[in-house]
This record gives structure tokens, C-alpha cells and sequence, in this order.
């Protein structure tokens, strides 16, 4: 099946057990990639006209809509994962991951700030880390 999200032209397939196979036209390859094409979406719809993008309304509207939405998102992502249907996770967990993006570029930061932190965690133990934690 042939898709696209914010632009994006995904490919998305069922595979046996492992979930969904999702391949991405273009250049981009992996993670990262995807992450950085989302933000630069983004970045280039930040400042346009509210009534023509959904981006830009959101980022117009400021941090309470968009922290909303994310609150709809998490809880439909929960719902999925109880359902125990795959296809409609992959799709809830996009859709958080996106309003989590617009969020992030709404405080003035980036995806590569959550994965600087994600990455300095590698080396730690997860209990470890948490002990840390400031409380």
C-alpha cells in the first residue's frame, strides 16, 4: 500500500509477526533521517498561514493545543496496544511521535536534542539512570 504522511511517500506492507514494514521513497534511509525530513516539514510550514496548515495552526494556537493533542494521541496509543492491533499502533505512534516533533520545535528545540539524550543513556543502566534522576 502506497501512503503519505506530511509529505513523506511510504511504502507499508504486512509482514508475518513482525509487525509492518514501512520503506520511504527517496533519501531517506533510516531513523534519523526520517526524524530531520519531519523537522525540516516543520520548520518550513512554522511560519505559514493557519488556515491553510495544520502545522501552522497548531504552532499558531501555542503549547496548550499542541500538548492536547499529544494527550489524544498518547491515549490512542494505549487503545491500540490493548487492542493488540499492530497496523493501528504503528499509525497512533506515528501520529504521537509527529505532535511530540511540533511540540519540541514549538519550545525551540529539535529532534536531535532527544537523540543526543537518548544516545547518552546507552551506556547506562536504565535503574542506574533513574536513580539519578533529579526528584
Amino acid at each position: 500500500m502506497l501512503t503519505t504522511y506530511w509529505g513523506l511517500k511510504l511504502i507499508i506492507s504486512r509482514w508475518e509477526k513482525s509487525g509492518l514494514n514501512i520503506r520511504i521513497y527517496g533519501e531517506l534511509k533510516n531513523m534519523d533521517d526520517v526524524l530531520r525530513k519531519l523537522d525540516e516539514v516543520i520548520r518550513s510550514r512554522e511560519g505559514g498561514d493557519p488556515k491553510a496548515s495544520y502545522v501552522a495552526s497548531l504552532l499558531h494556537s501555542g503549547g496548550d493545543l499542541i500538548l492536547k493533542k499529544i494527550g489524544e494521541e498518547a491515549a490512542e496509543t494505549i487503545i491500540a496496544g490493548k487492542n493488540e492491533n499492530t497496523e493501528e499502533l504503528v499509525k497512533e505512534i506515528a501520529d504521537l511521535w509527529f505532535h511530540s516533533l511540533l511540540l519540541l520545535r514549538y519550545r525551540g528545540v529539535g529532534p536531535e536534542d532527544v537523540l543526543k539524550e537518548l544516545t547518552s543513556r546507552f551506556d547506562r543502566s536504565g535503574i542506574e539512570e533513574k536513580k539519578q534522576r533529579k526528584k
